[in-house]
């Protein structure tokens, strides 16, 4: 009699992702985010089947949005407001503060998962965490870098830094192929 092995439900896996934070997050620590290397890892090793990305909107962004949709990423667009100018550079600055809208979409969609990835380093998410963390809800916290706030501590046993995942997701110019313009005569 052959044994029938059983297969083990894998869990539905969701990513809700401060685009900001993390970006700007593997720039402060010397390198670009490779966005579709980064939706490769978060399926690869965590199944996840929706990765919600929320950004603040600029019209002239919308062909980065419309490629990071291709990519596989569910984008959610905040509108943006002028914040402070910055002393250091004197230029203003645009601030979509996405924070509420990423709480609000992972307890709308909780019902559809079974784990969340957090993907920011930001404190303000903290009630967010806590709440999935008691629902047995949360899988990872997935920081930028070491520098994540201490409001994270709690669950620094969720936290992944991304920083030590640089060799797979770091974006790397592909050098240009020269066409061969000799003549094969």
């Amino acid at each position: 009699m052959a044994v029938l092995k059983r297969r083990t439900k894998r869990p539905i896996v969701y990513a809700f992702i401060d685009s900001q934070n993390l970006n700007l997050g593997v720039q402060k620590v010397g390198w670009k985010m490779n966005w579709r290397a980064f939706r490769a890892y978060l399926h690869d090793n965590y199944n996840v089947t929706k990765a919600f990305m929320f950004i603040g909107y600029m019209a002239e962004n919308e062909a980065l949005y419309e490629h990071m949709h291709e990519l596989g990423y569910l984008i959610a667009l905040k509108p943006t407001v002028p914040s402070e100018k910055d002393d250091n550079e004197h230029k203003s600055t645009v601030k979509g503060n996405i924070d509420a809208d990423l709480v609000l979409y992972a307890m709308k969609e909780s019902p559809n998962y079974d784990k969340a990835i957090i993907v920011s380093g930001d404190g303000d998410f903290v009630s967010l965490i806590e709440y999935l963390a008691n629902r047995n809800k949360l899988l990872n916290i997935m920081a930028p870098n070491w520098q994540y706030s201490s409001l994270l501590k709690p669950w620094e046993s969720y936290i992944i830094r991304i920083d030590q995942l640089r060799q797979q997701l770091e974006y790397r110019d592909r050098p240009h192929r020269r066409r061969n313009t000799s003549s094969r005569d």
